[in-house]
């Protein structure tokens, strides 16, 4: 019986994290999809300024998550957030409302599949 706990309490702590880590995923792209919601609200009101500024405050609190990003979840889904970041930015600056409508979606998009792939189900596990 004692050969059997250690395993046990080393499979409990992975599940455990497991769980955590999704939640976690799932908080964090939420609050990053609310932000991005935000902005496209903000530009299809004409107010570019604060468009950008809260994409820019959104991309800020992305790229302090990104080193935890980077060991938990796939590089290219993190590679791609960021280079979808950096179009918005720039259609922002640029004020082009079509094009940054479109890649805020994409972008809000690949955050929620970002998410999904962390989510502790049977899908992901098999």
């Amino acid at each position: 019986m004692k050969g059997i706990l250690p395993p046990m309490a080393l499979l409990a702590g992975l599940l455990a994290f497991s769980l955590w880590n999704s939640s976690q995923i799932t908080r964090d792209t939420a609050r990053w999809r609310a932000q991005l919601q935000q902005a496209d609200t903000l530009s299809q009101a004409g107010n570019w300024p604060e468009a950008v500024s809260t994409l820019s405050n959104s991309y800020a609190d992305w790229n302090n998550r990104q080193t935890y990003l980077h060991v938990i979840t796939q590089h290219s889904g993190v590679d791609e957030t960021e280079a979808m970041y950096h179009r918005c930015l720039a259609f922002a600056q640029t004020q082009e409302l079509s094009e940054f409508r479109a890649e805020v979606a994409g972008l809000r998009e690949q955050l929620r599949l970002l998410a999904e792939m962390e989510q502790f189900s049977v899908r992901n596990i098999l």
